[in-house]
């Protein structure tokens, strides 16, 4: 509930739930900001992680593609779809969890396995071309995991960053504000008794 939400404490009653509600938004935003540093890391190791497989990935792509031309000038196009594999990669992706973030870290990759009654390549040009499809693509799946990381961390970093913001610009100084306000209130009334009392010792009335 927002300052302007609760109903004004006054009096000696007063500082003790605004202390408490202040030491608790203050330790709030201390949490906040150590979870806001855990996932700007987090979102930086995967950001550097996805440009190095952007890096493997386009040139490895661009390695299997002058293979492949390579080997259809040999073999002819027959040649390659007689040497592509009837199986089909496997990817697993693994996914953790940050802060209440859950997000890809790595990927499992699986090769196609060509039974023995497929026939290999036909030249040595599609077989490098084959190899360098295959890592490409392993790159790629490592690509998509990294840049999905990295979105979901940016997301939740910049949700945490505006509940910091709120917490530091708002919240925290309207309860100080407002128990600085009942303190001076309490200040003042205990000023006002002490002088009540003085009074009525040197005059003798209750």
């Amino acid at each position: 509930m927002s300052p302007r939400g609760r109903r004004a404490t006054t009096g000696r009653a007063g500082r003790l739930p605004l202390r408490r509600s202040l030491a608790t938004a203050v330790r709030g935003a201390d949490l906040l900001e150590r979870k806001l540093r855990l996932l700007v890391g987090r979102e930086h190791t995967a950001r550097q992680a996805a440009e190095d497989a952007d890096r493997v990935w386009r040139r490895t792509l661009a390695e299997a593609e002058t293979w492949l031309v390579r080997g259809v000038l040999l073999g002819g196009e027959r040649a390659l779809a007689e040497a592509a594999p009837a199986d089909r990669a496997r990817v697993d992706v693994r996914w953790a969890a940050l802060m209440g973030v859950r997000h890809p870290v790595s990927v499992d990759w699986s090769d196609p396995v060509r039974s023995p009654a497929e026939p290999t390549p036909s030249n040595t040009a599609l077989a490098h071309a084959e190899t360098a499809y295959r890592a490409a693509a392993r790159a790629a799946a490592d690509l998509a995991a990294h840049r999905a990381a990295a979105g979901l961390l940016a997301a939740e970093a910049e949700r945490t960053r505006q509940r910091v913001r709120a917490l530091r610009r708002h919240w925290i100084p309207r309860l100080r504000d407002e128990l600085a306000a009942v303190e001076l209130a309490v200040e003042e009334a205990e000023r006002q008794e002490a002088v009540r009392r003085r009074w009525a010792a040197t005059h003798g009335g209750p």
